[in-house]
């Protein structure tokens, strides 16, 4: 039983189970309101609590403690299928289990890199690494963590050391990561007086804008280039600063820029879009602007990168509009971008981040926490809310509280989210929403394996897989001992198609068992759980 045991936590298939006492934090949506006994009653529409962690959960021995949490990203292991929320807090980051979301169990930390307890932290990942920056935090660097130390985890939560530390910044806002290409952009980046010339980097890298890190070696960023739009003055901003980006190899409508890697900066005042794909000779394509401009904060573009969807973070603070609203801006010519329509909330909070999946926008808006809009209209100026969770039901007011941010890419269907004042959500959408099959191009990583579906299951289980390009792939499934048990699929996958494995458990006992699927550019997994 020892040497089992010891393959299935190698393997990293041992499924997690709840500790005792540990508390059920699901919490149905029923009459507008999901009510978590002991910790709140969320209003909401059409979105299920499903796991919570409280803020006071992210505490650790031998640092500071959280006051707070901020940015969240998510993982999935691509050997075992488990997904892992990466939760930013004031003293480090937590890494949080969700193989049994209803008890998200927290498996270790990496503290913050001093005694600072930085409000800002904002974490991405790329190839099984993630990489940490933290702003008002002195000589933070950008920390590396490679993700898979994360398996097998069991009983307490470890605390981490850094596999690495990027000392080229300091601090920083945000770091953007473009997987397609294998490059990270750090923003709102900075340094102490003549720290710069003392690290060796060029004098570009003196403004706030972005600082380029090759990852060809993701356990070893290396330094590429800074630059910034310093040159054009639009206002009385921080020359030159970026707040956040969204950088992505462009498959648009503007057939010019068809394959070019490009960079949509949120520029405190204006949108700037940056032609990034000689990094040698990096190019302004255009800037966007808009009404009542206070401080543009973030944003995304839509599935298919015509419509940048931005929010001003301070325009409801400053009260240049009375209720939170979104920017619409349309790129249909990169040249010459057009300030489209406005979508107002009706609602008296401030806007912070979002992100798009397929035809959905899923918002974090602090004190009204999660909104999720249905972009399926945005060509025809409309813009609609499908469902909504507020994780912070004590106010909705013009104020920092509440939630600062979300993720919601997992496969299966789950959006997790990071309120500052109340901790970690873990949320499902209802099914009407179908957020797995919203439409919208594969994935940036360049393939898209659903989560089995139903699951668990009686009986039969479907998977779908999509590639953007055309390779030879194998599907296979085995048990939790690593046995294989059956070939699900061997043959060509190409573009444009939707390739369906099935899973028979006629003839298979009730257990866990994992799909694994590998083509010529990628390697991914699933969990199937077989009843009877």
């Amino acid at each position: 039983m020892r040497l089992r045991l010891s393959l299935l936590l190698a393997l990293g298939l041992v499924v997690a189970t709840p500790e005792a006492g540990a508390q059920d934090a699901r919490a149905d949506c029923v009459g507008g309101v999901a009510a978590l006994p002991d910790v709140g009653a969320f209003p909401c529409l059409g979105v299920d609590l499903v796991g919570y962690l409280s803020v006071g959960s992210f505490s650790s021995p031998g640092s500071p403690a959280a006051t707070g949490n901020n940015d969240i990203w998510g993982w999935t292991d691509p050997l075992t299928g488990t997904e892992y929320a990466l939760v930013g807090t004031t003293n480090g980051t937590a890494f949080v289990d969700l193989s049994t979301p209803q008890f998200p169990r927290l498996v270790g930390k990496l503290p913050t890199s001093n005694e600072l307890t930085p409000v800002w932290r904002d974490i991405k990942v790329y190839r099984n690494h993630a990489y940490v920056v933290a702003d008002n935090a002195r000589d933070h660097g950008v920390q590396v963590f490679d993700l898979t130390r994360l398996r097998g985890l069991t009983g307490d939560p470890v605390t981490f050391a850094p596999d690495a530390v990027y000392p080229g910044i300091r601090s920083a806002h945000n770091i953007v990561i473009n997987e397609d290409t294998g490059f990270a952009y750090i923003v709102g980046f900075r340094y102490p007086a003549g720290e710069r010339e003392a690290l060796g980097l060029p004098a570009s890298c003196d403004l706030p804008g972005f600082h380029v890190l090759d990852l060809a070696d993701p356990a070893a960023p290396a330094f590429v280039t800074c630059f910034s739009d310093a040159d054009i003055e639009v206002g009385p901003r921080t020359p030159g600063y970026t707040h956040d980006a969204q950088c992505v190899v462009y498959d648009g409508p503007d057939a010019d820029y068809t394959d070019h890697e490009l960079c949509f900066a949120a520029n405190e005042d204006v949108v700037t879009v940056f032609d990034v794909t000689d990094k040698s000779d990096i190019t302004i394509v255009s800037q966007a602007f808009y009404p009542s401009t206070s401080y543009t904060h973030q944003g995304w573009l839509t599935a298919d990168q015509r419509f940048f969807l931005t929010d001003d973070e301070l325009d409801e603070r400053n009260g240049l509009v009375p209720t939170q609203r979104t920017i619409v801006l349309d790129f249909l010519d990169l040249d010459d971008p057009e300030f489209a329509y406005v979508y107002d909330s009706g609602l008296p909070s401030i806007d912070h981040n979002q992100y798009v999946r397929g035809r959905y926008s899923f918002q974090s808006n602090y004190e009204t926490g999660l909104r999720i809009l249905d972009l399926s209209q945005v060509a025809q100026g409309t813009l609609t809310e499908a469902a909504f969770f507020d994780t912070y039901p004590d106010a909705n007011t013009v104020s920092f509280n509440g939630q600062w941010s979300n993720y919601p890419y997992f496969e299966s269907g789950l959006v997790i989210a990071n309120d500052g004042d109340y901790g970690l959500f873990v949320l499902r959408p209802d099914a009407s929403l179908d957020v797995t099959n919203a439409g919208g191009p594969v994935p940036r990583s360049g393939f898209s394996l659903s989560a089995p579906r139903p699951n668990p299951s009686a009986g039969d289980t479907r998977l779908t897989l999509q590639v953007d390009t055309a390779q030879q792939v194998r599907a296979e499934l085995f048990d939790v001992a690593g046995r294989r048990m059956a070939s699900l699929y061997s043959g060509p996958a190409t573009p444009g198609t939707r390739l369906t494995l099935a899973v028979s458990g006629t003839n298979l006992p009730a257990g866990v068992y994992v799909v694994r699927v590998v083509g010529e550019a990628f390697e991914a997994s699933q969990r199937v759980v077989l009843t009877r």
